[in-house]
């Protein structure tokens, strides 16, 4: 026994978060998403040497 309290507890909490709105920075939130680093595009050096040595393994469809 004794769940209630911590019950209630998260539920309250629960609903806090659920109804409250926060005050958000979009200007901050803007400069972070659109820093215009792609950083999914990089590649390395490291990149091309491992395509030249794996490229031999590759599937050739003809």
């Amino acid at each position: 026994m004794g769940r209630g309290r911590a019950k209630a507890k998260q539920t309250k909490v629960a609903r806090e978060l659920k109804y409250s709105s926060p005050n958000t920075d979009f200007d901050a939130l803007q400069q972070e998403l659109g820093s215009g680093e792609d950083r999914f595009t990089r590649r390395s050096d490291d990149d091309d040497q491992v395509d030249a040595r794996w490229g031999e393994y590759s599937y050739d469809e003809r």
